[in-house]
């Protein structure tokens, strides 16, 4: 069985070129376009692994995170966070907040498989 990894991003264009590089990573791909959608789904798909977008409309992206980690059948679930912000502390915010690795946009697609390998692997130890 092939694992599973949920995007949650609200920029159609990108989401088109990240679950494309997804899929080539050979990765099973559900998308969401808003917090509230990718709750939903990360009950319903069963997602090994989470990315997703810091800006997401109605339902921001840390707060989705925080719903994430509350849920008893997603709270350990590794979380990517990809995001536009490059400000300092930028990154420490989004790891505090419970995501597990944090990705700058734009990024290869070289850099996305890498961080989602470490994310599971880390999992599976």
């Amino acid at each position: 069985m092939r694992t599973k990894v949920l995007l949650i991003e609200d920029d159609r264009r990108l989401v088109d070129v990240i679950s494309l590089e997804l899929k080539l990573l050979g990765y099973d791909v559900a998308v969401a376009v808003s917090g509230r959608e990718g709750l939903k789904k990360a009950d319903d798909f069963s997602p090994d692994a989470i990315v997703i977008d810091i800006r997401l409309p109605r339902m921001e992206g840390l707060r989705t995170v925080a719903q994430i980690r509350k849920s008893p059948k997603t709270k350990s679930l590794p979380i990517l966070a990809i995001s536009g912000m490059t400000r300092p502390g930028d990154k420490k915010k989004c790891l505090d907040a419970g995501c597990d690795g944090y990705l700058v946009k734009p990024f290869t697609h070289r850099e996305l498989g890498a961080a989602i390998r470490t994310l599971l692997s880390k999992k599976n130890s």
